[in-house]
């Protein structure tokens, strides 16, 4: 008669077995009691149940781009000088491009309000770390991504469908604000990521009531400061999602608490 320790080295035996850790010998001898006995038969099939589902394959789960924007950041892998363009991660066509196309369409606010005895608003400044912008063609194709690192100051502008240009002409980019003229931002490469430095003025400008657009001109810029070619792509300004730390957040409006005359 087996003691309580030869079960639990059967079962163990049975366990291994399942697993395919046990040299030939052992195996024969577990597949013999398998066969001849149906204490075996069963205990393997149990174990099978228990340890057959660890091998089926598990679908890749591949974090959001912006995830390894934040890390790096965070842990300052990249050179402080924010006037430079960085190598890198910054140049990852792919990263940015998925980035700009997953969060050009998100919203960028909410409003929240508290009556007060007086009529005056005190706004506060809304603290969005990262935009995005897709500026798609005329055809709905996404001609580019653009991602706004608001705390550095840099737009990061990503090429998504091929776009043929003329010899001696090249892509614009230009900042529309709501009921104003277009401002430039500067030129863009039409096949590969473009870093550009936002100064106070344009960060001043962005947000949900902007957009983004880009026109042909000369290799140089356009010559009048405003677009003198046809404009080829556009999009809104929306905030780009975020995780934890220097999330996007709107403050609002806030008044004193209400008190007796």
């Amino acid at each position: 008669m087996n003691t309580p320790a030869d079960d639990g080295n059967d079962n163990l035996r049975y366990a291994e077995y399942v697993l395919g850790v046990l040299d030939a010998d052992a195996r024969a001898a577990v597949a013999h009691e398998v066969a001849t006995t149906s204490e075996a038969a069963v205990a393997v099939a149990l174990w099978q149940r228990r340890l057959t589902p660890l091998a089926d394959p598990i679908d890749e789960v591949a974090p959001a781009p912006y995830v390894w924007a934040r890390i790096r950041d965070s842990l300052q892998l990249d050179a402080p000088d924010r006037l430079q363009p960085r190598k890198g991660l910054w140049d990852n066509l792919q990263l940015w491009r998925r980035l700009g196309i997953g969060a050009g369409a998100l919203a960028a606010a909410l409003l929240v309000a508290v009556f007060v005895p007086r009529p005056a608003l005190t706004p506060t400044v809304a603290n969005a770390g990262y935009m995005a912008s897709t500026l798609q063609q005329d055809n709905g194709s996404t001609g580019w991504t653009a991602t706004m690192d608001l705390r550095n100051a840099r737009m990061i502008v990503v090429p998504g469908t091929p776009v043929a240009f003329a010899q001696g002409r090249a892509p614009e980019l230009w900042l529309i604000p709501a009921g104003a003229n277009p401002i430039a931002v500067g030129m863009i490469a039409p096949d590969k990521p473009t870093t550009l430095a936002l100064d106070a003025a344009l960060l001043a400008r962005l947000g949900p009531t902007a957009a983004l657009a880009v026109s042909v001109e000369p290799v140089g810029g356009s010559p009048t400061g405003q677009p003198t070619g046809p404009v080829i792509a556009k999009g809104a300004i929306g905030a780009a999602p975020d995780a934890g730390a220097g999330k996007v957040s709107v403050n609002t409006p806030k008044r004193a608490d209400r008190t007796s005359a």
